[in-house]
């Protein structure tokens, strides 16, 4: 049983590894041999030697981090971030067997979320546009569940761990100013509703004196 779910998932790896090396300008080929597994190497902040992964060994976590990475294509690039804000770096280099094909610059504690550089200058022969991308939230907890020094995401959100910052800015999240607002408004309903009250008691007390007037 386990060696079946090992081996689903290697070649759930490698269709993401093919998915993400077509990034690139694709050229029609003959069906051939199987070829070799997918691989995922990452080195970055806090990293003394390159984690590297085999799809044959670790066919769970290569799929984990090509994931990050594959959606790429249908993508848009996102505007140049403050270099100041992007935080550690980690570049990743996707493999087949042992070649390099394609290769990322993440950083999963970016400012307002992940962000993707993807450097035109790539280890194959494939052509790439340089561009920034927002990257999945899930970054930093996948990264850190494979093996990179990472701290633990706790607010994480969705489809993923976002950077080290809130998703809601902090100064937003003012429970102080919140009741202050609420108490305002509630002395403002209770003022109307005052209001309402006298005024339908003059109301009904003119209707009275008016009737009592007329029946004498």
């Amino acid at each position: 049983m386990v060696r079946t779910v090992r081996r689903v998932a290697a070649i759930v790896a490698s269709g993401l590894a093919a998915g993400v090396l077509s990034l690139g300008p694709t050229t029609s080929a003959s069906a051939g041999p199987t070829p070799p597994p997918a691989g995922v190497e990452v080195t970055g902040a806090g990293m003394a030697e390159p984690l590297r992964l085999s799809a044959d060994t670790h066919p769970t976590e290569v799929s984990a981090v090509i994931d990050q990475v594959n959606f790429l294509a249908n993508a848009r690039t996102s505007a140049d971030p403050d270099k100041s804000d992007l935080g550690p770096k980690y570049t990743v280099v996707v493999f087949t067997g042992e070649t390099p094909k394609q290769a990322y610059d993440l950083y999963p504690k970016a400012s307002g979320g992940p962000r993707i550089y993807r450097p035109a200058k790539q280890p194959s022969s494939r052509k790439a546009t340089a561009g920034w991308f927002f990257g999945r939230l899930t970054m930093s907890e996948t990264l850190r569940t494979v093996g990179v020094p990472l701290e633990r995401q706790l607010d994480t959100v969705g489809g993923g761990a976002g950077g080290g910052e809130r998703l809601i800015p902090e100064d937003a999240i003012n429970p102080t100013r919140d009741i202050d607002e609420a108490l305002s408004e509630l002395q403002r309903l209770l003022l109307l509703n005052v209001a309402v009250v006298l005024t339908i008691g003059f109301g009904l007390a003119g209707i009275t004196l008016l009737i009592r007037r007329r029946s004498r």
